[in-house]
């Protein structure tokens, strides 16, 4: 494990390990189509997607039939007839706008719906779908539309206006109208209409979110097409970054960093006079604190700094009494804890302000001094982890449930203390001594155990588990009741980035690298959480793809960042865990959309361009064939970086050339400043401006103090 002394780290590279690691075969089809490798080949069959406005209270979804989802029911489209519905499609109108069209077949006919929010003035918060019936075969068709309501109680059809109002059984206020009258044969059913190519049959639903009256969406139900409207230009102004922050990124890259930005936003909401940054729609509507911290950084990124510092604050308003923080993980999710602490770091890293960190000293103080008396507690317990003198048996997650000897906890709680005490001597603020000491004693602790812990994988490597040899689960008689060998490694991955506990040669490192080839499975480590055979953790995938990228294996990285990206829906978003196709066995796991995947989408389309590796920052570090194929430009403006304000834009600049731009405002200097001497397969670093520079191996040496500068790649 490395020490206080950044520098001293530095002394370590990545570029010696890379050499050691496997090359995916799958490297050879990069250099394509900027969007062929990125084709949602693995995307879930069943999923859910949110079209709410930002800070919604309504987090309204809809499922991958075009029905709408709701807590306690669900509303479905159909037609009356024999056949069953088939789903030929499902799109937004655009990666940022939420407005989604799904396409549902017959053999006579297809049906569209249309489905998108609106938040009217004298009307209120008011979920809609248009549905229009259009001919496959003959010139004209005679159809029925269907509304299914799916709920505990019985509904009820009385008449409003030209429409009717429906209701639940015991309720005065309508769950939705519509725009002509409905029948109730067969569910919900519409009068029958003709439908022609140039005249769909069409009708129009809509489902209050705030308990309206019926009355007060009447005059919208006769005008669907100027409600559409102004939600197109509600989306249309909206932006996906704030600030002085832009990016430009072509293709799927592009496109998936707009739709992660929506994704984050529509699930965000004020709770008890506080802005939360939550993880989902539903079960997962509220505070997690390890996925808040990746998504406070997306925040970030995506140029929301005064709503991210507010995030913060929500976070560290859950600490208790005892020093200790805690949410949505549980009571035994003691390295919440220390990530809350990480996480203040580096907020305050990004925003170059340091005063709320030296505010928040007696609440860091009380923060450590729990995770001390966890740790002293764990010594009177009867298990590994008290012998060790790490923290006391804890909930692992990841895959790994109930209280168990196990290594996540100290992990992340090892990152936390180490990010406090650095930064408190950087800033040589006074009173951090006591972090200084517990880290320093948890790490020895960590050093004694990890060795004693190894095992030996099949493949012939070893590796850290996360859980300890004395878990009993480990001798289960029935082999697929014994732990993955990679289950719960998420902790590690973030122990070694960002946590970067240890050093890039360490056993532990070159094991959780071999250990997640040798698990990839539809280009991502398989079998990694709660579904232990034959699924996937979906954004796990992108931790283990930072880790390759801060190893210097950047096929490696792009192969498991588009496998994470092909696991998400043409929607533009992800299901936690999911079967592998072809399982038997497996199911689905989570919310939907899960916005730790976005946060990480996010977090590694930055680290592409901009990566920040200690007190190196090392630069276009993602950039490959694939990335130059297109020939389009990368372009970040005014992203933050512990280093102050960085602008990075990558230009094409004739045949076979490219040309890099480097902007950096003030703040703290890195101790270096790092470029790859070779670009893709074949591009060499020619000359750089502004700036000295040093071949070192692979790499190149950027003068750090130099601020703006730019540099030629290119065939010579």
């Amino acid at each position: 494990m490395s020490t206080f002394d950044r520098r001293q780290f530095l002394t370590h590279t990545a570029a010696g390990t890379a050499a050691a690691f496997a090359r995916p075969a799958q490297a050879a089809e990069t250099a394509r189509d900027q969007n062929s490798a990125i084709d949602f080949r693995y995307a879930p069959l069943s999923g859910q997607t949110a079209f709410c406005f930002p800070d919604d209270h309504a987090k309204s979804l809809i499922g991958e039939r075009g029905e709408l989802r709701y807590a306690n029911l669900t509303v479905e489209f159909s037609l009356l007839g024999m056949e069953p519905d088939v789903v030929a499609g499902q799109r937004l109108e655009a990666p940022e706008i939420p407005i989604i069209h799904t396409r549902i077949e017959r053999p006579e006919a297809w049906l569209e719906l249309t489905t998108f929010a609106t938040n009217r003035t004298g009307e209120g918060r008011v979920d809609n779908v248009i549905i229009e019936v259009r001919p496959r075969t003959a010139t004209r068709v005679y159809a029925i539309p269907v509304i299914a309501v799916k709920a505990k109680r019985e509904v009820s059809v009385k008449a409003e206006g030209a429409g009717s109002a429906v209701s639940l059984e015991g309720s005065a206020t309508p769950l939705l109208v519509s725009d002509v009258p409905l029948g109730g044969r067969n569910g919900l059913t519409f009068p029958e209409g003709p439908a022609e190519a140039s005249r769909p049959l069409r009708r129009f639903v809509r489902v209050p979110q705030e308990g309206q009256p019926a009355e007060r969406l009447r005059d919208g139900l006769a005008a669907p097409e100027a409600l559409l409207d102004e939600a197109r230009a509600y989306w249309r102004s909206w932006r996906a970054f704030g600030g002085a922050v832009a990016w430009q990124l072509p293709g799927r890259y592009g496109e998936f960093l707009r739709a992660c930005a929506r994704n984050i936003l529509q699930a965000r909401e004020m709770k008890d006079g506080r802005l939360t940054f939550q993880v989902g729609p539903t079960v997962y509507r509220g505070l997690w604190v390890v996925d808040g911290h990746f998504i406070l950084e997306a925040a970030r990124y995506l140029g929301y700094d005064a709503e991210a510092q507010q995030g913060l604050e929500t976070t560290w308003a859950r600490q208790r009494a005892d020093g200790g923080i805690f949410a949505g993980g549980g009571a035994e999710h003691w390295k919440d804890t220390g990530i809350a602490m990480f996480t203040l770091v580096r907020q305050c890293e990004l925003a170059q302000d340091f005063s709320y960190f030296l505010k928040m000293r007696p609440e860091i103080l009380r923060a450590a001094g729990f995770l001390r008396d966890m740790r002293d507690k764990g010594r009177n317990e009867d298990s590994a982890n008290g012998r060790y003198g790490l923290l006391p048996r804890g909930f692992g997650d990841g895959g790994l449930g109930g209280l168990r000897s196990e290594f996540t906890n100290t992990l992340w709680a090892l990152a936390g203390l180490k990010a406090v005490a650095e930064t408190a001597a950087r800033l040589k603020a006074p009173g951090f001594e006591p972090v200084s000491q517990l880290y320093g004693e948890l790490g020895a602790a960590l050093r004694t155990a990890m060795p004693r812990e190894m095992r030996r994988h099949a493949a012939g490597f070893d590796y850290l588990p996360m859980l300890m040899k004395e878990d009993k689960a480990w001798e289960a008689p029935n082999e697929r009741e014994r732990p993955q060998p990679q289950i719960a490694q998420w902790a590690l991955s973030h122990a070694i980035y960002p946590g970067r506990l240890f050093d890039p040669a360490d056993p532990v490192v070159r094991g959780h690298v071999a250990l997640m080839q040798a698990a990839t499975k539809e280009d991502i480590p398989a079998e990694t959480g709660w579904l232990p055979h034959e699924g996937v953790w979906n954004y796990n995938a992108a931790f283990v793809a930072h880790i390759y990228l801060w190893a210097g294996l950047p096929d490696w990285a792009r192969l498991t960042f588009h496998g994470f990206l092909n696991h998400a829906t043409p929607l533009y978003c992800w299901r936690e865990e999911q079967p592998l196709r072809g399982s038997l066995a497996a199911g689905y796991v989570g919310d939907m959309p899960h916005n730790w995947a976005s946060a990480e989408c996010v977090l590694f389309l930055r680290h592409m361009l901009a990566f920040e590796d200690g007190e190196t920052l090392r630069l276009i570090p993602g950039i490959g064939d694939f990335e130059l194929a297109s020939g389009d430009p990368y372009r970040v403006d005014q992203t933050p970086t512990r280093f102050g304000r960085l602008s990075v834009s990558l230009q094409p600049s004739g045949a076979r050339r490219w040309r890099l731009t480097v902007e950096r405002g003030g703040g703290q200097e890195p101790a270096s400043v790092v470029l790859p001497a070779v670009l893709g397969s074949g591009l060499r670093l020619a000359e750089v401006k502004g700036a000295a520079t040093k071949p070192d191996g692979a790499r190149v040496l950027v003068d750090p103090t130099a601020r703006s500068w730019t540099a030629v790649y290119g065939t010579y």
